[in-house]
């Protein structure tokens, strides 16, 4: 639905108004890709990762269970931050706002899994054939 003409003129007087306040944050939001944000979570839930194995394994090796333990947490911690992060980035994220058409199972519904397989099968078939 486009805007009208007032509508737009407000949006442009909050737009200006906003790179003249600050016009270094305007500029990195109006030009950055959201995959670019969530590229970055990646890489830093990655790093925290790497340092859950480098705390998990210290933990071990100086018999600190509490550490090894805290080390395993993060590791979990940020393999969750990342799967997350990888699920919106490529658009698995938010499946109920996704209008895809597949009916999802309310409270009650019992979901058969090989039918709902297919149908999500199918959905993604007919997808891919769309976007090309």
């Amino acid at each position: 639905m486009p805007l009208s003409e007032h509508e737009q003129r407000l949006l442009d007087q909050i737009e200006q108004a906003l790179y003249a306040e600050d016009p270094k944050w305007a500029n990195t939001v109006r030009i950055s890709d959201p995959r670019s944000h969530y590229k970055r979570r990646l890489v830093k839930a990655s790093i925290g990762f790497a340092l859950g194995i480098v705390v998990m394994m210290v933990g071990v090796v100086i018999a600190q269970i509490p550490l090894g333990v805290g080390g395993f947490v993060v590791m979990l911690a940020a393999c969750l931050w990342g799967l997350s992060s990888w699920k919106r980035m490529n658009g698995f994220g938010d499946s109920g706002a996704s209008g895809s058409g597949v009916p999802t199972p309310g409270k009650g519904q019992r979901r058969g899994s090989r039918g709902s397989f297919m149908e999500r099968m199918e959905e993604r078939w007919r997808r891919r054939h769309d976007e090309r």
